[in-house]
């Protein structure tokens, strides 16, 4: 809502706003770059043109996308999925993506799913079993190995300390 107000306010037509990038209808100029980059720093946002920087954030929206509104569980592995999606080789998104973030796409997935199954957990609509099928787990173990070794704690530990208790309920969602 804030980038469609701050372009409207300079004129800008566009033809679509996505969650980290917008297509306009015309060329922009150097004056309204740089008033937009102003209106959207005072906001908590940035415009960035850089095309490396532009491509992690669009894996990043991929990953997010995939893990946050797939319905179903995903039936393709995350790198074949992200090539496919981005149209790029999935060696080259690898690279970029480490270059710029100091990570691996795969902890970032990593990460991600564990956030995913910590929300879901705290949830508490799904079972273990309905959660690793949900996120492509191969099983369950799979699934509690990987997310012991990121937080430290069992799932069923997770939920016991995190989930249950009132007074840290925003843990569930780190």
């Amino acid at each position: 809502m804030v980038v469609r107000y701050e372009l409207e306010k300079l004129g800008l037509n566009n033809s679509a706003i996505k969650a980290g990038q917008v297509e306009l209808l015309e060329p922009i100029s150097i004056e309204q770059i740089d008033k937009l980059k102003t209106a959207l720093s005072k906001a908590g946002l940035e415009l960035t043109d850089n095309r490396k920087h532009i491509l992690i954030e669009k894996i990043k929206a991929v990953v997010l996308e995939m893990l946050d509104y797939s319905g179903t569980a995903l039936k393709t592995n995350f790198s074949y999925y992200l090539s496919k999606k981005l149209s790029l080789d999935y060696t080259y998104l690898a690279n970029v993506f480490s270059e710029g973030q100091g990570i691996t796409i795969e902890h970032y997935i990593i990460s991600n799913k564990i956030r995913k199954v910590k929300e879901l957990i705290c949830y508490n609509e799904l079972n273990l079993t309905e959660i690793s099928w949900k996120l492509n787990y191969s099983s369950v173990a799979h699934l509690s190995t990987q997310f012991k070794k990121v937080t430290g704690v069992t799932p069923s530990r997770f939920k016991h300390i995190e989930c249950n208790n009132p007074l840290r309920p925003s843990m569930c969602e780190l």
